[in-house]
C-alpha cells in the first residue's frame, strides 16, 4: 500500500508543480525584481561585506566599532546581518574608525 501511494504522489507531483518549484534563487530573483532593483541590492550587499572584511581585518568587535564610531552596536549588528540598509551617515561613521570613507567611481555598465 505504502508503495502505491509514493507511486502515485511521485506521478501527481509533477502535474502540481508550482511554476517556481524546480527554479533556483536566481531564476526566481530576477522574476520578482527588475534589473535596476538587483543592481542595487548587489552593491548594497557589496558595501556590507566590504565593511564585515575591514572590521575584521581590524580585529575589531561590533562594540568595539560601537564605541569608536559612535554608532549603537545593534544598528552595526543589523548592517551586517542585511536586516536593514543604514543612511550614508552611518556608513560614513563606522568607515571612518576603520580608516576608509566613500568616493564616487565608475559604476560598471553591465550591472545594469
Amino acid at each position: 500500500m505504502r508503495k502505491r501511494i509514493l507511486n502515485f504522489l511521485k506521478k501527481e507531483s509533477g502535474k502540481m508543480m508550482n511554476k517556481h518549484l524546480g527554479s533556483d534563487w536566481e531564476d526566481v530573483r530576477k522574476e520578482i525584481y527588475t534589473p535596476e532593483q538587483l543592481a542595487e541590492s548587489e552593491l548594497k550587499a557589496e558595501l556590507v561585506a566590504e565593511i564585515i572584511k575591514l572590521r575584521k581585518e581590524a580585529e575589531i568587535t561590533q562594540s568595539q566599532l560601537s564605541e569608536l564610531s559612535g554608532i549603537n552596536q545593534p544598528v552595526i549588528s543589523r548592517l551586517e546581518q542585511g536586516v536593514t540598509s543604514p543612511n550614508l551617515e552611518t556608513i560614513m561613521k563606522i568607515l571612518v574608525p576603520l580608516g576608509k570613507t566613500l568616493y564616487i567611481g565608475d559604476l560598471d555598465q553591465n550591472r545594469l
